[in-house]
């Protein structure tokens, strides 16, 4: 092997790897979630939305709230709370004034005693929810 065959698979070589490095620091910041896991969650959450059981509307609020939550901080969304992170997951929902709503109505069954939600409240809020967990990849 003469030294301009050495050379020529050496650059072919470094250009790999460095293809290597590059498709590997771009995938580090879009984490996958498992979706089985988030479909699963998803329909105890819906499945236990019923329209006579005022508990389970604010229950299913709640769950599916923890539900983003958790996506979030799967995906590397970072910061102290949710809403923190919803802050800097912006530029990936694609109905951010539907998920803080969602939010804020968690905040309110949470904080608030004697706060109550009709179903209809309940079914609104888990559909902003779900376009969330969507446009995170999770279900």
């Amino acid at each position: 092997m003469d030294q301009s065959m050495i050379i020529f698979f050496a650059v072919i070589v470094i250009f790999g790897a460095l293809l290597l490095a590059i498709i590997s620091l771009s995938r580090k910041g879009k984490r996958y979630l498992n979706q089985e896991y988030y479909r699963t969650e998803w329909l105890k959450v819906e499945n236990n939305l019923t329209r006579d059981n005022v508990s389970s509307h604010q229950i299913s609020v709640l769950n599916a709230d923890k539900l983003v939550d958790h996506a979030l901080k799967r995906r590397g969304f970072g910061g102290q709370t949710m809403g923190d992170r919803l802050k800097l997951a912006k530029k990936t929902l694609t109905n951010t004034n539907s998920v803080w709503a969602a939010h804020k109505l968690r905040n309110k069954i949470a904080h608030e005693t004697n706060f109550s939600i009709s179903y209809d409240e309940a079914r609104h809020s888990l559909n902003g929810f779900k376009q969330a967990l969507k446009d995170l990849g999770a279900i």
